[in-house]
């Protein structure tokens, strides 16, 4: 159980929804998991951080980075749509409005695309954090990108060139992977990077 983690929970949600921080980073911890891990949780969250002066509601965005990846199965296409239920089921036992829960499902359906409308600051802010990998130094993101074949190392290699060059050529065909953050050219070189070692 990471302490750290476990500290940042009670600070966002206060110590009488301790059980649900446990759950969540228990999740977070699953055998299956290589990339999408409490590191990973961590490291978006303090993304979030650095850029939390362009949210509207910056809690409600942390709140969102931690049930994000709360789901997570590679054999299916529906992850963040089972965390986001998962949030609208667990918030309003912490007492959370409705309608700041359903900000919150709303954000975690939004990483299933990472396309925040124009305005919509806390999207933007998130779908940047969660991204944030992909602009890292040449080595953390040749190590992350071993960790996402771990975590699909059920799928032939053929198959999986396949599907992740493609996954990866949908970045590169967007006018900008990033909405806020300042990290466009060093994503695209490992981007291409990655692509040239596929």
């Amino acid at each position: 159980m990471s302490t750290e983690l476990m500290d940042r929970w009670r600070a966002l949600a206060g110590p009488e929804a301790e059980n649900l921080g446990r759950e969540l980073i228990a999740r977070y911890g699953e055998p299956h998991r290589s990339y999408h891990t409490a590191d990973h949780l961590k490291a978006t969250l303090a993304h979030i951080d650095m850029l939390a002066q362009n949210a509207a509601d910056p809690d409600l965005v942390r709140l969102a980075a931690w049930f994000h990846d709360a789901v997570y199965d590679p054999r299916r296409d529906d992850n963040e749509e089972r965390s986001a239920r998962l949030a609208e089921r667990a918030l309003p036992e912490m007492g959370l409005p409705a309608d700041a829960v359903a900000t919150v499902a709303r954000l975690v359906r939004l990483t299933a695309t990472h396309d925040p409308a124009p305005d919509d600051p806390d999207g933007a802010v998130l779908c940047d954090a969660d991204l944030a990998i992909l602009a890292t130094s040449p080595e953390i993101y040749t190590a992350y990108a071993a960790a996402v074949r771990q975590e699909y190392s059920f799928v032939p290699d053929d198959a999986f060139r396949e599907g992740r060059a493609a996954v990866l050529r949908s970045l590169l065909d967007r006018p900008a992977i990033f909405r806020i953050a300042d990290l466009e050219a060093q994503a695209r070189a490992n981007i291409h990077a990655e692509l040239d070692r596929l």
